[in-house]
């Protein structure tokens, strides 16, 4: 896309797709989406959607197919077992991720569901540089603990910092030699660490972490789900790849690892899983797994015509074009909005643009459930459903004190889903929140127990500063939705 210039000098984004099949959305008028904040109990993961105008919660499932892989479910091989569509997805991992054997799995976490139970035991420890919610609680529930190793400048939110996922080495090093190798089944690396940002590791930093595995005996378990935005950052932000094919860069990425994972959710832009590994005796530990929880080792769960979406995915997940659109895309809503003062984390990640909701409402405390807050606001001001990403979703159940790392509001950026006005409208409506911020007010809950507790637990606003929001609104926009 930063191949070409405009004659009149503006830096926006091109898409280098056209749109063929378009579905509607509707902008409900501000009082109506306040009832859906009710009937949601002001969580975004609540909220119906029909009542949401912009859905920029996530891009899981949420990324717009291409042609060819729609028309590429069409010649799907039905098998139930030696099908011809199991077979040519297992020649586009071994062309394109460059592993021999293939795994597949209904979804992500399906995934991590395996290779946990298959590779994890009680007392395991896994050093990561940071965790993903599923993840943990993947190792959690068969005996391990998770030890996240990022540095601690990863959690600024504006700063300099091109890869702000790397591993610290030295945490490595302390973490190997504290716990033994003897309980390290594998060293987890997350691509485009979701929860700080969407940001990415360094090839030089992820080499560096291969020589000490390598040195102890240690395996390397890559979560590939952001692998084709990692890799495209890579080439644009470390010399010694610029200039290097996307393509190259993945394969050296998961040459690195010994056991690579992804959901096609979101690196493929369909749906299912799949692992894949060189190591042979781990395919069989996982493939038991497989067979209990997903179905025949050939078909994961997944209905056949899923995985031809998938065969198709991972060739364009090789593409420049498809995969820079969505971070060009938050790049430039990052930038425009840090030129609006508004606080971001930046450099620009990938996933979505991330705001700083600590910083946005730094008239709240953080038992206020900010980001929450934020979310609930943005909503109400626009009908663009964002994700809370702060303690409400990453904090202690048990203690209401621990906080989560950062307070986030992630706008995620869909592959391929949303238009340039449409960003244009969801940032104006940043801004005027932004401006407006200190109506803005404190949530509470009650708990809902368990893992995940973000996706269930309703939320309501202390006061009546949601009414007051809404009064400015129509003082500023009179009927404008």
């Amino acid at each position: 896309m930063s191949k070409v210039k405009f004659y009149n000098g503006s830096n926006i984004p091109l898409e280098f797709h056209r749109a063929r099949i378009v579905q509607k959305v509707n902008l409900l008028p501000i009082e109506e989406r306040y009832e859906a904040l009710v009937k949601g109990g002001f969580n975004s993961y609540r909220l119906d959607s029909k009542s949401v105008f912009l859905d920029m919660l996530t891009d899981s499932g949420t990324n717009a197919m291409s042609d060819l892989q729609l028309s590429a479910m069409m010649k799907a091989d039905d098998a139930y077992a030696g099908s011809e569509t199991f077979a040519r997805l297992e020649r586009a991992v071994e062309e394109v991720l460059g592993k021999r054997y293939t795994i597949p799995a209904h979804q992500g976490r399906a995934a991590e569901n395996v290779i946990m139970r298959a590779l994890i035991k009680p007392g395991d420890i896994v050093p990561m540089n940071y965790h993903f919610g599923s993840t943990v609680n993947h190792i959690k529930l068969n005996g391990g603990k998770e030890v996240e190793l990022l540095n601690r400048d990863s959690f600024i939110s504006n700063s300099d910092e091109l890869f702000k996922g790397n591993v610290d080495l030295t945490l490595l090093e302390k973490c190997i030699e504290e716990y033994g190798r003897e309980r390290i089944p594998f060293i987890r690396m997350e691509a485009s660490t979701n929860l700080i940002g969407g940001q990415p590791f360094s090839m030089a930093n992820y080499k560096e972490v291969r020589k000490i595995a390598d040195k102890n005996g240690l395996k390397i378990l890559l979560d590939a789900t952001l692998l084709g935005e990692n890799a495209y950052l890579i080439t644009r932000r470390e010399e010694a790849y610029k200039g290097a094919s996307l393509a190259s860069v993945i394969r050296t990425m998961c040459d690195l690892a010994d056991i690579v994972y992804f959901s096609a959710r979101k690196f493929t832009c369909s749906r299912g899983a799949v692992i894949c590994t060189d190591d042979f005796q781990a395919k069989l530990l996982m493939d038991q797994v497989v067979a209990v929880f997903e179905g025949y080792v050939t078909y994961g769960g997944m209905s056949m015509k899923e995985i031809e979406a998938i065969i198709q995915g991972l060739y364009e997940a090789t593409d420049e074009d498809y995969i820079s659109q969505s971070p060009s895309f938050i790049k430039y809503f990052v930038d425009e909005a840090v030129k609006l003062g508004i606080p971001m984390v930046t450099p620009a990640g990938v996933l979505g643009a991330h705001v700083d909701a600590k910083l946005f409402c730094d008239h709240l405390r953080l038992q206020d459930y900010p980001s929450c807050a934020l979310a609930a606001a943005y909503y109400l001001c626009s009908g663009v459903r964002a994700m809370d990403g702060g303690t409400a979703s990453e904090g202690d159940p048990n203690n209401p004190l621990v906080f989560a790392d950062m307070e986030l509001m992630r706008i995620a950026f869909p592959r391929k889903v949303f238009t340039l006005s449409q960003t244009m409208y969801a940032l104006d409506r940043l801004k005027w929140l932004y401006d407006n911020r200190k109506l803005i007010g404190p949530m509470t809950f009650d708990d809902i127990p368990g893992m995940q507790r973000c996706f269930r637990t309703p939320m309501k606003p202390i006061g009546d500063w949601p009414a007051k929001l809404i009064a400015k609104f129509k003082e500023d926009f009179g009927d404008s939705l």
